[in-house]
């Protein structure tokens, strides 16, 4: 029997101070199962912040701003022998190690419904084509396994290296597997660097490996993800489950990790002496000490750290966090600063005035994760080729504008932010 509001606030929705009385009945309702997104949704819908504006993001407050008079471009005349085009401006980059045709890398979607095997091998071949580099996220083994049952024997995982190690060119691009504490204990890193089928990768010098420290989706929690109640007991042991959605799934929850720098600085020296052949990713999360983190981890010896801004994230979180927790990725990119080494970044990236201020705040390249998946849901043999192609038409056209014809002369003078008036 369904109980029924009482007549006195049935009727109420916000109050005249704005209390959402309305929320407050949903989670009357529906208890646990209320912190999160719509359940019902789960599978077929991307989740991350709401939008960087309403966190007051550097990225979305700034404008890029040419400069009147522009010695970059004459210098590029003089080379040339002409007036500069747009399309003479240079967009290959070395990413972590890698070399990539464009400032851009697919970042890491994992075991979600919505990173289904057919749309994960989409990503993998199209990223390939385009000879951008692509991380493959955590949790892909632990719930799907290595190995598969399926008539080629590739689990989700290896599907994805495969797609792409057919698709891209010699020397350009490369893969980096991402691995959780639950990634550890199923040794992903030890099965994929031992693997035939990833030889080709890793004799280039185009296998990474990625060490999780936080995604901006769930700063300081681990992933989630919603299963089946047979899915769920077959990983119970491996991850907490709680039954939040009585009758439409159970939610998987795994270990966020505990670091500190030492810790850190410890867990890279191992990853270089365990996996020498392998270029050192790090990713962390959107935290106060983000530029301590990334120092820490360069100083370590890391190829490449990721910083993951909180309206990044194409995974399960609670609405809470992906409302009110973590640093908006403008805000990361302003305390690491300009670095000379690798810095990546992602959240809410898919057109090119955005990447182009990432980059003119620090950043070497910038991850399409939403983005990339959508672009590749619309189209699985194209999608995701012509939306970088946009992206990249529009970064050829700012960086001219800038006067600039290569990335690695933007610089923060190129952005201007209401703050500076």
């Amino acid at each position: 029997m369904t109980a029924t509001a009482h007549p006195a606030v049935a009727a109420a929705a916000i109050s005249a101070d704005g209390f959402p009385a309305s929320l407050v009945r949903e989670r009357a309702r529906q208890g646990a199962a209320a912190v999160f997104p719509d359940v019902r949704e789960y599978g077929t819908s991307l989740y991350g912040a709401p939008g960087a504006a309403d966190m007051g993001d550097l990225l979305d407050r700034a404008r890029l701003v040419p400069p009147v008079f522009m010695p970059g471009r004459l210098a590029e005349l003089v080379e040339l022998g002409r007036e500069p085009l747009y399309d003479d401006v240079r967009l290959r980059v070395y990413l972590g190690g890698f070399a990539s045709a464009l400032p851009l890398y697919v970042s890491a979607f994992g075991s979600t419904q919505v990173a289904s095997r057919d749309l994960g091998e989409a990503v993998g071949r199209q990223a390939g084509h385009l000879g951008i580099p692509m991380v493959i996220g955590e949790n892909v083994v632990p719930v799907n396994g290595y190995r598969s049952t399926a008539s080629d024997g590739l689990s989700p995982l290896l599907s994805r290296i495969r797609a792409y190690a057919e698709a891209v060119g010699e020397g350009m691009g490369g893969v980096a597997v991402q691995q959780s504490t639950e990634d550890a204990d199923a040794e992903v890193w030890n099965q994929v660097y031992s693997d035939p089928g990833c030889a080709s990768l890793l004799d280039s010098g185009r296998l990474a490996f990625e060490l999780k420290v936080g995604q901006g989706a769930k700063p300081g929690l681990g992933g989630m993800t919603v299963l089946g109640e047979e899915a769920a007991g077959r990983v119970a042991e491996l991850y907490a489950t709680d039954a939040v959605f009585p009758g439409r799934g159970v939610l998987r929850s795994s270990a966020p990790g505990t670091f500190t720098e030492e810790i850190l600085r410890q867990q890279i020296r191992l990853m270089r002496n365990n996996f020498p052949r392998a270029k050192v990713w790090v990713k962390l999360h959107p935290g106060r000490d983000v530029d301590l983190a990334a120092r820490t981890a360069w100083e370590a010896g890391a190829d490449a750290v990721t910083v993951d801004g909180a309206e990044g994230g194409t995974g399960w979180a609670p609405t809470g966090f992906l409302s009110h927790v973590g640093l908006p990725l403008g805000e990361c990119l302003n305390r690491i600063g300009h670095t000379p080494h690798c810095l990546l970044a992602s959240g809410r990236m898919w057109e090119g005035s955005r990447v182009l201020k990432a980059l003119a705040l620090g950043a070497s390249g910038a991850g399409l994760g939403r983005a990339a998946i959508i672009a590749a849901a619309e189209d699985t043999e194209s999608g995701l080729v012509r939306l970088v192609e946009s992206i990249a038409m529009e970064l050829r056209m700012l960086l001219s504008a800038l006067g600039r014809y290569d990335v690695e002369s933007l610089s923060r003078e190129d952005l201007w932010t209401p703050a500076q008036a």
